[in-house]
Formats: C-alpha cells, structure tokens, sequence
C-alpha cells in the first residue's frame, strides 16, 4: 500500500511539473507576441478552457503530492473532482485534435508546449485517473454536476465576448457564425461531454468489478 501511493505521488509530480512548464511557457510564449495590455492579455490567457483544463490538472496533481488532507485538498483529491478534471482535459485533447490542430501550425518550443497542453496532460492524467483513482463512489448523477463548469464557461464565453469581441474558439465566435450556429456548436459539444463522461463511468465501474472479483478469488 505504502509502495502504491509513493507510486501514486510521483506519477502526480511528474503530471504537475509538465503541466506547470507547459502553462507557464504558453503564457510567455504568447506574452511575447502578445500587443495587448497586461489586464487583457491575462484575462483572455485565461478565458481559454485549454488553460482552465490544465490548471484544475496542476491543483489536482498539486494535493495528491501535497496537503492531501486538507480542506482544498480533500475536494481536488475527490474521486468524484479528479474524474470531472479527466473528462474536461480530455475534452481539450480531443476537440483540438479534432477540430482545432489544423488552424496553426506552432514552430520550436511553442509546438512543444502545444503538445504537452493539448496530448500529453491529457493523456497522461487519463492514466493517472485509470491506474490510481478509486472510482467506488462515482454515481450516473455526477455527470449533472460535471456539466455546470463547462456551462458557466460557456455563458463566460458569451458574455466577455459580447462587449470584448474576443471569442477563445472559432465554434464560438458569435460575431462570425451569429447566435443561433454557436447555441448548435454548444449543444453538440455538451453532448460529447456527456458522451466522455458516460464512458469514464462505465470503464470506472468495469474496472471495479474487475477488482473486486479478483479479491473474490
């Protein structure tokens, strides 16, 4: 037990030191190209749910390694917030694999940096989540719950958009496609959210089957 969760923190270390170099290098690679002022530029940095992603990866892998006991601590470490966290990084990983990676063409340690945010955190927590979460208390009635920060960005999105113009995602850009084709876009990445967070609770009680027949035995 004890070699597991040294195990455990480790693997969550090392996550959280890739994930930290990857956000603090996409922050001052765009700073550097960046001609807003340091308030703008800061807010929209941060208005991009790739960014969100990553940093609710950084805090969770943060209290696994420490103050896991804590009252911060016990939330991000909750099976139920680190499965929310998976399926939000996986989220990013897949729509930009999908939809997004053909748009810009990054060079050099900018296209490092694309990948450990958008391949490599997701990947890698999605093991994290697989090989070390217990998923025993994951309930159908958590997807309901994962669904109100991706709703709230989205109504963020909205909102900061409609006065600053500036939209994180072309499928939300409402100046170019109008309301109605970025209500549609939305509805049908909500339901790939549901899609993903149905198959973590799936592969999460299958795995616990699997586990306790092997104690059965």
């Amino acid at each position: 037990m004890e070699t597991q969760s040294s195990l455990k923190s480790v693997f969550a270390g090392s996550i959280g030191l890739i994930t930290l170099f990857a956000i603090v290098g996409q922050f001052v690679l765009s700073a550097l190209v960046s001609k807003l002022g340091r308030m703008d530029y800061i807010v929209q940095f941060f208005s991009y749910f790739t960014i969100l992603g990553n940093v609710m990866v950084l805090l969770c892998c943060f209290f696994t390694v420490f103050w896991s006991k804590s009252r911060v601590g016990l939330f991000f470490t909750k099976p139920e917030t680190i499965t929310a966290v998976t399926l939000y990084i996986l989220i990013v990983g897949i729509i930009y694999n999908t939809i997004l990676r053909f748009l810009s063409h990054p060079q050099g340690l900018s296209m490092v940096v694309d990948e450990l945010l958008h391949v490599v955190t997701p990947l890698s927590f999605f093991l994290f989540w697989w090989r070390f979460l217990d998923k025993g208390t994951i309930r159908w009635s958590h997807i309901f719950y994962w669904l109100i920060f991706p709703l709230v960005y989205l109504f963020y999105t909205l909102w900061h958009g409609s006065f600053s113009g500036f939209y994180p995602y072309p499928f939300v850009n409402v100046s170019e496609l109008g309301m109605d084709r970025v209500l549609l876009n939305s509805f049908g990445v909500t339901l790939v959210f549901v899609a993903i967070g149905a198959l973590l609770i799936v592969l999460g009680k299958w795995q616990n089957k699997r586990h306790s027949q092997r104690i059965k035995k």
